[in-house]
């Protein structure tokens, strides 16, 4: 071997070592976590990969942070255009008993949705919570018979719940880190207009009722907001029984993070392990981005009516590396075929982008028809006989 090569190679060696080092320490350093919480996640929020994680399925009561089940079940039903932030919602005299947590609603007593909204995600107002499950399902049970349907159908195995604001001390109200986590991300990814309440700090509401008006400080229960200067959200709770919880969220250089924590002794310890999961994952986390806005070749149709068919990208790629990995060689191969054989139904997979780091797949997004494609008749193929005899 000549020297150039043996210095190639040394070099190659060397950078290999540092690879599997630096993967080593990453683990070491997540493994030596210092949180107090006997439950928490960490997650990154658009692919919903698991950056850290320390007994997140373990069933805990949720407290408050019920809240953001409550609040997604909300947004769905604004996005289906069934309810507006304009609404006018009228606080029932059960919702006024709440106790806890709350912004003081009384009986008979209107206010806004929107207000409502900020009274749950700001001062996480138990009441507020009632009156607007009442607002949308005409009682709490019959919402959270929705809360349940909508942990079901998220996959969240870990999780019932009994009302909707987290007050209950039931043994039959339960959730987990990994289950608060996934419908932290489904809320804050479908809806991240959530953030414009989460971020409040302090804002005044007016109280208007029989007795008079009066103005109502909503002051957060989120201290990470001036505490951790990249948090965006998302919601805390706490109970004699669930101890201190949160779901803090927070975003910096384009990634978006996901912290739960459940079962911390003080609150100040709750925060302290949200800051610490939160600086963790954005020191090891890098995000790789392919929008696949490049264009793809039409795929030649056999035996249809079209003589060819249009593909599209189902959607961006995303991959987050957590190990040093080298994200500027990942590489990006096209799986589809010379052609396709009629009939094709268009939203039906083509093919694939497959995505390759150091010669490994790590994820793929499907290619898909975008138009349909009848299978060719006999008068089709008269049709195209007539049309290159006239050329």
């Amino acid at each position: 071997m000549n020297l150039r090569k043996r210095v190639i190679a040394f070099a190659l060696t060397l950078f290999l070592i540092s690879v599997n080092i630096l993967s080593i320490a990453i683990k070491a350093k997540a493994a030596e976590l210092d949180v107090s919480a006997p439950s928490v996640i960490l997650i990154e929020a658009s692919t919903g990969q698991t950056i850290y994680e320390n007994n997140s399925t373990e069933r805990r009561s949720p407290a408050s942070i019920t809240k953001i089940m409550t609040l997604l079940i909300t947004f769905e039903q604004l996005e289906a255009g069934k309810i507006r932030l304009d609404d006018k919602v009228v606080t029932s005299a059960y919702a006024s008993s709440m106790g806890g947590s709350q912004v003081f609603l009384a009986d008979g007593e209107t206010q806004t949705l929107e207000t409502l909204i900020k009274c749950i995600t700001v001062a996480s107002g138990n009441d507020a919570s009632v009156a607007v499950a009442e607002y949308i399902a005409g009682t709490e049970a019959a919402f959270v018979g929705l809360m349940n349907e909508k942990a079901e159908a998220l996959g969240m195995t870990e999780t019932h719940f009994e009302d909707c604001c987290g007050l209950t001390d039931s043994d039959d109200h339960y959730s987990c880190a990994r289950d608060v986590a996934i419908m932290s991300r489904e809320l804050t990814t479908k809806y991240p207009q959530v953030f414009d309440y989460t971020q409040i700090w302090m804002e005044d509401i007016t109280h208007e009722t029989k007795q008079g008006t009066t103005n109502f400080t909503l002051n957060s229960t989120n201290k990470l907001l001036k505490q951790y200067q990249w948090t965006t959200g998302l919601k805390t709770g706490s109970t004699s029984k669930a101890q201190f919880c949160i779901s803090a969220t927070a975003s910096r250089d384009g990634i978006d993070l996901i912290a739960v924590v459940m079962g911390s002794p003080t609150g100040t310890e709750r925060f302290q392990d949200a800051q610490t999961l939160l600086s963790y994952g954005f020191n090891v986390s890098k995000l790789y981005i392919d929008e696949n806005q490049d264009t793809l070749r039409p795929l030649v149709v056999e035996g249809g009516v079209a003589e060819e068919v249009p593909v599209q990208y189902l959607g961006e790629f995303r991959y987050l590396d957590t190990a040093g990995s080298q994200l500027d060689q990942m590489e990006k191969v096209i799986d589809l075929p010379k052609s396709a054989k009629a009939p094709l139904e268009q939203g039906t997979v083509a093919g694939y982008a497959r995505y390759l780091l150091d010669g490994t797949e790590v994820g793929n997004v499907p290619i898909l028809y975008s138009e349909s494609v009848d299978k060719a008749g006999y008068r089709d193929y008269l049709k195209k006989a007539w049309s290159y005899f006239l050329l």
